[in-house]
């Protein structure tokens, strides 16, 4: 029986949580457990939350007293950690990206390796498909996704092979998508071509950077001084911002300073100074790894400098 999903630089990430017995975490990409469970196996006293809008994954969620389940986006964080009384956390995790579970299941529509339906939602509940913005999105609007979402280089070219196909039919599957660009893609290059592609669309379908943006700002709020945030990433726009968050504590990266002391302001105390990556041995084990990211920051402490 294969795994529901291996979960990446397991290790490094529970191992930068400095898990505190009786502390608070919060794993805010439940996905196949794996995060999750390694948690709960240190902890003695504490509690820890975990968040999933697939309802997939929510089945899957343990039944335990430590354990609090949160059906829902991670955007809204601030408002579960307030609705259940915590009074602080002392460690978040965010394994960003796809479960292995949604890449391996064709009717998910997350994979260009099955000819299925092209859905790509994480949460089954919200309406609009990959196939809506396919069909329905303007030239303008699908130009900016693959370009901003999907860094693709021949976004224009790639626009317009989608606008005139979906003229003569609507694309619905991914065999229909493919049979559509299929003169854009680079030779030899077909599997990362398709990735961008992809990549560029579920990022649209399921607002991923936004819902990015607003959880960094709300961890400045729930985490207790010196609490850690554990951040996996998988591919550069979502690494951008998080770097960006770390560094400056905002997301657009931008140096600002204390309006009355004129102090520059900082953002995360930095914990691996370095980006952490997957050992070769990882990678070989589970490839999906190849592309991870792990950055580890606290919370600084206040001073009275």
């Amino acid at each position: 029986m294969s795994e529901y999903h291996i979960p990446v630089l397991l290790k490094e990430s529970i191992e930068g949580l400095n898990i505190q017995p009786e502390g608070v975490y919060l794993d805010l990409t439940y996905g196949g457990g794996g995060h999750s469970r390694a948690i709960l196996d240190r902890l003695e006293g504490g509690v820890l939350m975990g968040f999933d809008q697939d309802e997939d994954a929510v089945a899957h969620m343990p039944e335990d007293r430590r354990f609090i389940p949160v059906h829902h986006n991670f955007r809204y964080m601030r408002n579960f950690v307030r609705y259940y009384e915590l009074k602080g956390v002392d460690g978040i995790l965010a394994d960003l990206g796809v479960s292995s579970h949604e890449f391996d299941e064709a009717e998910r529509g997350f994979s260009f390796r099955f000819d299925a339906e092209l859905d790509m939602r994480m949460n089954r509940k919200s309406r609009l498909k990959a196939s809506d913005v396919l069909n329905t999105y303007s030239e303008e609007a699908l130009l900016a996704i693959f370009r901003n979402y999907g860094e693709i280089e021949n976004a224009g070219r790639l626009v317009g092979a989608i606008a005139k196909r979906r003229q003569e039919q609507s694309l619905l599957t991914s065999g229909d998508l493919y049979q559509g660009i299929q003169a854009c893609i680079p030779k030899m290059k077909e599997k990362k071509y398709l990735a961008k592609v992809y990549q560029a669309l579920r990022i649209e379908v399921n607002g991923e950077l936004e819902a990015l943006k607003e959880m960094l700002e709300q961890t400045k709020e729930v985490l207790r001084p010196g609490g850690r945030l554990v951040v996996i990433t998988y591919h550069s726009l979502e690494d951008r911002i998080v770097k960006n968050f770390l560094k400056t504590g905002n997301v657009e990266g931008k140096v600002e300073k204390d309006p009355i002391y004129g102090h520059e302001t900082k953002g995360f105390d930095l914990i691996n100074r370095k980006v952490i990556l997957p050992s070769a041995e990882e990678i070989q084990r589970n490839p999906r790894a190849r592309s991870a990211k792990l950055r580890i920051a606290a919370k600084p402490v206040e001073t009275n400098e």
